[in-house]
């Protein structure tokens, strides 16, 4: 017995020095304990989740682990095997009786030796080979329905059986076929394990489970590797960096929040993309939450809402300075009426709401509209001239063409503004408004009296200019006399 004692706590010290708190707690009332193991999926495992839409795959590398719970009796290992049960969230009860088999079979293969670790090694890299478990893994959406239809599969209810013994003498003529299914029935219901316990309500969903302790693991995995930061280049464990979703790419904390910081203060919330050249990659609203202060996150979180307001055809703003409420308006109207405040505006020009009357256009409004239209497509031209009525629209073009006209051919008098064109002849201009002398290349005001010697003075700019850019005959009269 002495041998047996010393032989169960050499085990168990091991296992203690093996296994983490989480993964083996020992039993503090009697020689046992519950070990929960994670089994290793090959590489690109998937989960599938097959719908009436469409049949869903997702990514995983860890499934809920399997928990042997053990308790060691005085003559183990010399006589007596570990008395166990064995947990699953996602396992079947009959693969787990399965697998409770297979741990007594070991048992008797290496009886009177210690056998808790090839338990445990079998469990963790032999267990879906033996059950036949491939990837995909195909799971099945919880409903009372699908509970039920699950716990007959793995259950094997004997009700039927039950059913048919007490029929009546006149049923004796029941085929063969029902025998052998009765018979069934009761074979399959002797071969579930009492020791086989499944963790999962049958009525509930287990794929949000799965999923969750697929993240938890993948994220403690991730912060006990060590990374080099891109940014500062300096390495560090991952609970200290930040891996974007999508791409992958990891960047220590300390240069992300910098980062998120400038950006959120800026005004960019659309912008907090990986700093990846190229990369597309956008930070999550958690990620964001977890790296920047409550007053941020705030000022975040608005500008976010508010910037995807943006993006709704059917989401303007109340256009009142002291309101600026987010209006839902209708389909196919220009009207919006705040909830806040009441005020009923036009959508188009943000002035007050004027029925089918045409949207009024500024003077600086004018200006751009020629530009807008003629870029604009054929249904772009037709809204605009909705807008703004088609009068205004060829106004504003022609006003266009000979604005672009006077700003190419005419220069304005230095003196009154008033545009003058120059056809030919010298340098020297005089104003047809004011009768001012101007210099046509620097528009300089120039003397009544002499107004030719800005061009015969050396330290004039536009010294012996005065025919610059005119072809002219070797005859010309160079004269003060007025052009």
């Amino acid at each position: 017995m002495s041998e047996d004692k010393e032989a169960q706590e050499d085990e168990l010290l091991a296992l203690a020095s093996i296994y983490d708190e989480e993964e083996f707690h020992r039993a503090e009332s009697a020689q046992g304990g519950e070990i929960q193991l994670c089994l290793e999926l090959p590489p690109d495992f998937k989960v599938v989740v097959k719908g009436k839409p469409k049949t869903t795959e997702y990514d995983v590398c860890f499934l809920p682990p399997l928990v042997l719970n053990f308790e060691l009796p005085a003559d183990y290992p010399s006589t007596s095997a570990p008395l166990f049960t064995l947990s699953s969230k996602w396992m079947t009860k009959a693969q787990m009786s399965s697998l409770c088999r297979r741990l007594d079979k070991l048992w008797e293969e290496n009886q009177g030796c210690v056998i808790l670790f090839t338990w445990i090694q079998f469990l963790k890299e032999e267990a879906l080979d033996f059950l036949g478990i491939q990837s995909p893994l195909e799971v099945t959406r919880g409903s009372s329905k699908g509970g039920c239809e699950r716990w007959k599969a793995d259950c094997t209810s004997t009700a039927v059986a039950q059913c048919d013994s007490q029929s009546e003498k006149s049923e004796e003529k029941k085929t063969e076929l029902d025998k052998e299914k009765s018979e069934q029935h009761f074979s399959s219901w002797s071969l579930l394990d009492p020791r086989a316990v499944v963790l999962m309500d049958p009525r509930a969903d287990p794929l949000p489970q799965l999923l969750d302790f697929d993240e938890a693991q993948r994220q403690r995995a991730f912060d006990s590797k060590v990374f080099c930061c891109g940014i500062c280049f300096v390495e560090k464990l991952g609970s200290d960096c930040l891996c974007f979703k999508e791409c992958q790419h990891v960047y220590c904390k300390a240069c992300m929040t910098e980062y998120f910081q400038i950006q959120i203060r800026d005004g960019n919330v659309q912008c907090l993309n990986c700093p990846e050249p190229k990369c597309t990659s956008i930070a999550t609203p958690s990620q964001v939450k977890q790296l920047v202060d409550e007053e941020l996150f705030a000022r975040y979180d608005r500008l976010l809402l508010q910037s995807t307001l943006d993006l709704m055809a059917d989401v303007v703003y109340c256009p009142r300075q002291s309101c600026g409420t987010a209006v839902m308006v209708e389909p196919d109207t220009t009207m919006g009426i705040c909830s806040a405040c009441q005020y009923a505006f036009c959508t188009l020009c943000k002035l007050g709401y004027h029925g089918v009357s045409h949207c009024k256009v500024s003077a600086d409004e004018l200006r751009n509209l020629r530009d807008e239209y003629l870029s604009a497509t054929s249904e772009g031209k037709k809204f605009m001239e909705q807008r703004f009525g088609k009068r205004v629209i060829q106004k504003a073009v022609e006003e266009s063409f000979s604005r672009d006209w006077l700003n190419e051919n005419c220069k304005g008098c230095p003196r009154c503004g008033t545009n003058i064109q120059k056809v030919d002849g010298c340098n020297k201009m005089t104003c047809t408004s004011c009768k001012q002398y101007f210099c046509w290349l620097c528009l300089g005001i120039l003397s009544k009296v002499n107004p030719y010697s800005h061009f015969n003075n050396p330290q004039s700019p536009c010294y012996n200019q005065l025919f610059h850019g005119v072809d002219v005959d070797d005859d010309d009269f160079w004269s003060d006399e007025e052009d």
